[in-house]
């Protein structure tokens, strides 16, 4: 081995031993626990934010929180859709091991260990807001996409895993006026409803506490949202509180107020409509990063922001991931690779970028090493504590692979290679595989496959081993609890 390599990996090795260590102290004083916070937005492009280099969308407060802590290059959504990243994101665990394979498919299973679940058994106050998309809220009435007595069995509200209060949403609504739908919708966006409008129900509800919100709920939805977002932290502000805020925006059908849409004016209505619904998003994680800091709870607040998964649409709609290659249900970078930050003054108190490839999975496990505490059992994790990471951002290379499957499609990556093909039936490996260097080559426009068949031939064995993994958690072999 090379001797350079071998003294990298020996101080890496004594790096994450001492970094693990202080995790420890840390989790092990309750009154040291930090908040947290997990924003997502849903269907935001890779370049879709100001810091990341969009000539069109106004995201200041994400600039601002970027430009405060730690800032992923290479942040990964677990899926290039909505359920089985947002799956990832409370268990630590690709969804394939539970069976949420896509969007509207399955539901977070009772015996899956949740983020919230964890801390809630530490002290801490957990809430839910805005979109759940993990099983139905009600067996009883029809409801989204799925609720009601057809798909009873995928009832799994956020209440049946460790949150004490939601204030949520089946799946997808408008961005504004969102529980109502006029006449003449289009499915990508519409104008805001004129007072005098014909309309009728979108079909989403909101739920609270098992029960219909019988609110009208009209205005900008995010604003909505973080309205129950700050009123939970108001009241929980004396202990620990973990706050997960699920964007709609900017989901399809994307629908923004006059004035957002004013400040896009020289664009077609489509896009006025989009990236005005970004910046009322950022306008509300303006809002609660300004909170924070007016309450004194910034500096022990562990604040993380990402998008599910890439744009939606084709080249020509308005969501980008330019210069990345592809977009929404693809495992192209334009598909996962999604906007990333984690800040938190107390331990990230200047600001770093890292070009350290990170995944939703690895929030579970970061939070476990945070606060202290293990899983119920010896279940795989596909994610990894990013504590090490937070405490020296030098750390550069990731030695756990980042594995991916969504239909037909399976991908690994490990540091700077990226393997990605289709799945055939029951064949382990991939048909027609394509090889990426990421660094150099982040557009994904030279397939390197042929310059290096054993990298292939490696990776297709680890990602064989671990697609059967999956299919034993799938049929419950993980779980002991």
């Amino acid at each position: 081995m090379n001797p350079n390599k071998f003294f990298v990996m020996v101080v890496g090795f004594i790096t994450l031993q001492l970094i693990s260590e202080a995790g420890q102290l840390l989790a092990e004083s309750p009154s040291q626990r930090p908040n947290i916070i997990l924003i997502m937005a849903d269907d935001l492009g890779w370049r879709d934010t100001g810091y990341n280099g969009s000539p069109i969308a106004q995201t200041p407060n994400l600039d601002a929180m970027a430009a405060a802590g730690l800032r992923f290059n290479r942040f990964y959504a677990a899926a290039p859709v909505c359920s089985p990243t947002r799956g990832s994101c409370l268990t630590g665990r690709h969804p394939f091991r539970y069976g949420i394979f896509n969007a509207n498919v399955g539901h977070l299973k009772q015996q899956e260990y949740t983020i919230a679940e964890h801390v809630k058994a530490l002290g801490y106050q957990t809430g839910h807001f805005g979109k759940w998309h993990l099983g139905t809220m009600t067996k009883t009435i029809k409801d989204s996409n799925r609720g009601g007595s057809k798909n009873a069995k995928h009832y799994s509200p956020p209440s049946q895993h460790g949150f004490h209060f939601h204030y949520a949403t089946e799946a997808k609504v408008p961005t504004f006026d969102p529980l109502l739908k006029p006449g003449n919708a289009r499915r990508t966006y519409w104008l805001p409803i004129e007072p005098d409008a014909v309309v009728g129900p979108y079909g989403t509800r909101y739920w609270s506490k098992g029960k219909v919100v019988e609110s009208e709920l009209r205005g900008d939805d995010s604003e909505i949202i973080m309205n129950e977002a700050l009123n939970f932290i108001e009241k929980n502000n004396k202990s620990p509180f973990l706050s997960v805020i699920w964007f709609h925006a900017p989901h399809l059908p994307v629908v923004a107020s006059d004035s957002d849409r004013a400040a896009f004016k020289n664009l077609d209505p489509y896009s006025q409509s989009y990236f005005g619904c970004i910046r009322a998003l950022d306008r509300q994680v303006g809002r609660l990063r300004k909170h924070l800091r007016q309450t004194g709870l910034a500096k022990n607040t562990i604040l993380f922001f990402c998008s599910d998964n890439g744009p939606e649409g084709n080249q020509s709609a308005p969501g980008s991931a330019a210069p990345l290659r592809g977009r929404k249900r693809s495992f192209y970078e334009g598909g996962i690779r999604v906007p990333g930050i984690i800040e938190w003054p107390d331990q990230i108190p200047t600001a770093v970028i890292t070009d350290f490839p990170a995944v939703t999975s690895d929030y579970l496990p970061t939070l476990l090493d945070i606060t202290g505490g293990s899983l119920p059992d010896e279940r795989p994790l596909d994610g990894i504590s990013l504590l090490p990471l937070i405490k020296n951002p030098k750390l550069l290379v990731r030695n756990n692979p980042i594995f991916f499957q969504s239909a037909n499609q399976a991908t690994m990556i490990a540091d700077d290679f990226k393997l990605i093909g289709k799945v055939q039936n029951a064949k382990t490996a991939l048909s027609n595989p394509e090889l990426y260097r990421i660094s150099r080559d982040p557009s994904e426009s030279q397939d390197v496959s042929s310059q290096h068949p054993e990298i292939v031939k490696q990776m297709q064995m680890k990602l064989a081993n671990w697609r059967d993994s999956c299919k034993n958690s799938l049929v419950g072999k993980d779980y002991r609890r």
